[in-house]
């Protein structure tokens, strides 16, 4: 796989209101580590359109990566200024990752003009990868479960991977980094 779309659950959806709510690192570290094993299968590209939660998340991360791995990252928005609503420090993030992407394009070149946007969205990095990560719970509906869809129908058509990040997968993260930890063993 040379291209993977990231995407899953926004902030509020997980139950996380702040940027350094500890949650947010155990997502990223999670995150990490698939897009590791990719990354030694020879990913190249990391597509994701931007959104608040699970995809800004997961773009911090490979930027972090890019320090020691040749991967790239490629933002897709929706549509221009999808962050003009947001919190003031998310928006600072979103700033910093759209101006470190190696690729930076909205979909559609206007503002938000209606949800045909977010389908065209899904559509569009469907058909520009090869496979999707997506952190989500089939128990928890949310914004992914739009993505999920496209992506199913995209199965129909063409070879694609969709593979999940699960509330299990999260917790195996909690578990070892809480035992990773020194002071986990001196109680």
């Amino acid at each position: 796989m040379k291209t993977l779309v990231v995407t899953g659950y926004k902030p509020m959806e997980m139950g996380i209101f702040k940027q350094n709510d500890p949650k947010v690192a155990f997502v990223k570290e999670t995150i990490k580590k698939r897009l590791m094993s990719y990354i030694d299968e020879g990913l190249e590209w990391v597509l994701v359109s931007g959104q608040m939660g699970v995809e800004l998340w997961a773009a911090e991360v490979v930027l972090d990566l890019k320090d020691e791995f040749e991967i790239q990252l490629g933002v897709l928005p929706p549509f221009e200024n999808q962050e003009e609503r947001w919190p003031e420090d998310v928006k600072l993030i979103y700033e910093e990752v759209t101006m470190l992407a190696d690729f930076f394009q909205p979909i559609y070149k206007k503002g938000y003009q209606g949800p045909y946007q977010f389908k065209a969205k899904d559509q569009f990095l469907i058909e520009h990868s090869d496979g999707s990560l997506v952190l989500y719970d089939e128990d928890t509906e949310g914004s992914p479960q739009y993505f999920l869809r496209a992506a199913k129908k995209a199965l129909e058509t063409k070879q694609y991977e969709v593979t999940y990040i699960t509330p299990l997968d999260l917790d195996e993260t909690v578990e070892e980094l809480r035992m990773s930890d020194p002071d986990f063993w001196s109680q």
